[in-house]
């Protein structure tokens, strides 16, 4: 992706310019600048406590903020462009008794089928299943969406934002509740979506390898955005160490052959 900063805005898909933010007097967006366009998977990466996620809130709407602007899809207003935007949380934490099956909770997000109750489950199927398939969540079905594993849950989650059929994807540590194993099938899916379906993803990963293999650019956030580039280009020390604001080990790519 060339210097994002020669596209015209309308190939945007995320524009944010100079945006701060505090909580109590303690700054923690201090004019973060960002420009996606159409199409990227790019990812976000900084330490605990960087604004990563408070830069996702202001992004969907829940974040008031202090100065600067947010432009989605082309939109200054964010709540007009919200419905063509699917959101993957860190983490849902279900309450064990939450007693919604994986069909029910998935058929809240399809307008046509909002009255699901009384639609013979094969209805909804056919109507849910090309995600379903893409997602692996089909054998999933009839479980109760709080006896699932974190894994599961977060595949539930992105079958659920794909099926308003968004241009904007966000996800926010999509692999926080997945075991080490299954982290790597997770961004392979991720990376299989944005391909598939011409999506622009925004990441938030503290996995630099998945970032280093997927993502088109690379933000670096701690505060305000440190540095941006090519993976190959954030990857080098100097420019993590400005991020972390720690040392870091050089990131050395391994090819798997």
């Amino acid at each position: 992706m060339p210097a994002s900063h020669g596209h015209f805005a309308a190939d945007l898909a995320v524009e944010v310019q100079d945006v701060r933010v505090s909580f109590d007097g303690q700054p923690v967006l201090r004019g973060v600048d960002l420009r996606i366009p159409r199409g990227q998977l790019v990812a976000l990466i900084g330490p605990n406590g960087s604004g990563k996620t408070t830069l996702l809130r202001c992004l969907l709407g829940l974040q008031r903020v202090d100065a600067g602007e947010v432009k989605l899809l082309g939109e200054s207003d964010v709540q007009e462009a919200l419905p063509r935007v699917g959101y993957v949380p860190q983490r849902l934490a279900l309450d064990r008794s939450f007693v919604l099956s994986v069909r029910e909770f998935l058929s809240l997000r399809l307008r046509r089928t909002r009255h699901w109750f009384w639609r013979p489950h094969r209805v909804i199927d056919r109507i849910l299943s090309e995600t379903l398939v893409e997602i692996g969540v089909e054998p999933m079905l009839d479980r109760p969406l709080a006896q699932l594993s974190g894994g599961q849950l977060q595949r539930v989650l992105i079958a659920f934002s794909l099926l308003g059929k968004p241009e904007l994807l966000l996800l926010d540590e999509p692999t926080a509740g997945v075991d080490t194993p299954g982290e790597q099938t997770f961004y392979e899916l991720i990376a299989e979506i944005h391909r598939r379906h011409q999506l622009t993803v925004l990441l938030v990963s503290h996995d630099l390898s998945m970032v280093y293999r997927h993502a088109s650019w690379v933000y670096a956030l701690n505060g305000v955005i440190c540095c941006e580039g090519s993976p190959e280009q954030v990857m080098n020390t100097e420019s993590l160490k400005a991020a972390y604001g720690i040392h870091v080990s050089p990131y050395h790519h391994h090819h798997v052959h």
